[in-house]
């Protein structure tokens, strides 16, 4: 496991002595984060538009910041890193920038498991938005199984056609936890025969990556996915930072999602045309996040060193790239960290006979979250009674609410508990114990 005490120290939230297990909506902040923001804010000034010496110290930070971020998902450069406010900003850009490609009888596959970020904005472009202009798309849902939270893959198979645009499917449930097999769902998108605009005969895959990228290793050139999205308020982050990555070759091609400053290339309006910016910033419109990208580069920078050699320096505050070998080995550790702690969490959980457990019965599948609900105490009961002994849970439908349907719950909720980095296996116990006082 990771050496939570020499990082702990770092969490103010941790300090004050909070037990966190809400960590799959959002992390904690660590003090180094903290303690640059107040430096960044001496020099700050906007990018692209100054002459001044701040100007230009911060155009080259935040620039920079975007070479990180590719480097830490394996991504050929910065061009194919397009920041946005989180992770479902993201997703609906991708749906507005596509929007003007689809064609009448295609048809949108997504899954019943979920955020609804990844089905309300297809949901809205099939039901309220192409109808509009005479266009008629189809959503086709996959089933996944009740017992094991496995994806049903002969069912996405089935629904996946030659009408078939987009394959959108989350990375890693934030209810069931289960980790999908993405290379298996690629060759599925692959197979379909649907013919792009640029020639290409097969689907588009865009992946949710919320609860994926956070806590395990991911390499988008190995995976050869189109759209991976992700947000690093689940990974130690302050600001309001999502991430979407693309294949250069469709960001060319594809309109962008929001029109104005910044998104223009030098001077190149007029009456008659309008050109646009290179990549990424054709589609950065507007003053950006600047202060919360370049916390987010860094973020990703700390969780490395945190996760590599706690409590040492070698990638935080430095210009250095980011080693591929080190981010995998960084991202492994952090993984074993978490199976341990939901392994543990399984055992204690699982003893509980009035509890009925959601997503893989094991922690070799899954991420660091388990969500339960309790035959005689509705969800909400027992997390209210959680936080009176301390622990901080969630309970609702973590906006995974067609899988909560899918199993018919009424309400249409779970309690969750959900660990990160910086948890011990006493955290777990505690949090687990106390579900059981609760019930």
């Amino acid at each position: 496991m990771i050496d939570t005490k020499k990082i702990r120290k770092f969490f103010p939230a941790i300090k004050a002595g909070r037990i966190i297990t809400n960590n799959a909506a959002s992390t904690q902040v660590p003090v180094q984060l903290l303690e640059l923001l107040k430096k960044l804010v001496v020099q700050y000034d906007n990018v692209h538009r100054g002459q001044s010496h701040s100007s230009i110290l911060t155009t080259e930070e935040f620039e920079s910041s975007y070479d990180t971020i590719a480097q830490f998902i394996g991504a050929p450069s910065r061009k194919n890193i397009i920041l946005y406010r989180n992770a479902t900003e993201a997703i609906n850009a991708v749906m507005y920038s596509l929007m003007t490609e689809f064609k009448d009888g295609d048809n949108i596959v997504t899954t019943f498991m979920e955020h609804n970020s990844n089905y309300v904005p297809w949901y809205g472009l099939c039901k309220e938005i192409l109808p509009k202009f005479g266009i008629n798309v189809e959503y086709k849902i996959v089933k996944f199984d009740t017992e094991t939270g496995a994806l049903d893959l002969d069912h996405l198979k089935s629904l996946v056609d030659q009408r078939t645009k987009i394959v959108c499917c989350s990375g890693a449930s934030n209810f069931l936890g289960t980790i999908n097999p993405l290379k298996e769902i690629k060759a599925i998108a692959d197979s379909s025969g649907y013919l792009q605009p640029n020639g290409d005969k097969r689907s588009y895959l865009l992946i949710d990556g919320s609860q994926l990228v956070p806590n395990t290793y991911v390499d988008v050139g190995e995976l050869d996915i189109d759209f991976l999205v992700w947000s690093f308020h689940k990974m130690l982050a302050p600001f309001g930072v999502g991430a979407l990555y693309a294949k250069e070759e469709l960001l060319l091609k594809m309109r962008p999602f929001l029109y104005g400053g910044d998104m223009i290339a030098e001077g190149m309006v007029s009456p008659e045309k309008v050109a646009y910016n290179s990549l990424p910033w054709k589609f950065t419109a507007g003053t950006p996040n600047i202060l919360g990208t370049i916390l987010s580069s860094q973020a990703i920078r700390l969780l490395m060193d945190f996760s590599l050699n706690p409590g040492k320096q070698k990638y935080f505050m430095t210009d250095k790239k980011l080693e591929r070998k080190d981010v995998k080995k960084a991202m492994d550790n952090i993984e074993v960290h978490e199976k341990i702690l939901i392994g543990e969490a399984l055992k204690i959980l699982g003893d509980i006979s009035s509890l009925n457990i959601y997503g893989p019965k094991t922690a070799a599948n899954r991420t660091a979250l388990v969500a339960f609900t309790c035959k005689n105490k509705s969800p909400f009961e027992i997390a209210e009674k959680l936080s009176n002994l301390g622990i901080e849970s969630r309970a609702g439908c973590h906006c995974a609410t067609l899988a909560h349907r899918y199993y018919e719950l009424n309400p249409p909720a779970s309690c969750r508990l959900s660990f990160y980095i910086y948890n011990d296996i006493e955290d777990v116990r505690k949090a687990c114990l106390a579900v059981k006082k609760c019930i």
